[in-house]
């Protein structure tokens, strides 16, 4: 539910939104992926890091409220619990925030890297 006030949540604008979100609480390591005719679950996908899983945690959460105050609707949100792998998803932009060894781990952004749609944002 959208608040009457509330700025258009298109995804180019959630995704400026998330990549300041992320900046502000200094997730490491950003890559943002075009989905746009990729694929029918979003339009962006985001993958960063966190120093720990307390940090991890903290990022997704702030990103959640922040994303709620600006757009008045809530994301989903997974995993925030372990901290390990926590998954935000807007509907538009999907954030991935991993723990660096997870992250290496399962190599998320270079599923989607060899479509040539990643790109550190600039």
């Amino acid at each position: 539910m959208m608040r009457a006030d509330a700025p258009e949540a298109g995804s180019e604008a959630q995704l400026a939104l998330i990549l300041s979100s992320l900046s502000d609480d200094k997730a490491e390591d950003v890559v943002q992926i075009n989905l746009q005719g990729k694929t029918a679950f979003g339009d962006y996908m985001v993958v960063c890091s966190g120093r720990s899983s307390r940090q991890v945690s903290a990022i997704a959460e702030k990103l959640v409220q922040r994303l709620k105050e600006a757009f008045g609707r809530s994301a989903r949100i997974e995993g925030k619990d372990t901290g390990d792998w926590v998954l935000v998803d807007t509907g538009d932009v999907i954030v991935h925030v991993f723990r660096p060894e997870v992250r290496e781990f399962y190599q998320l952004e270079k599923m989607w890297q060899s479509t040539g749609g990643a790109t550190a944002p600039s």
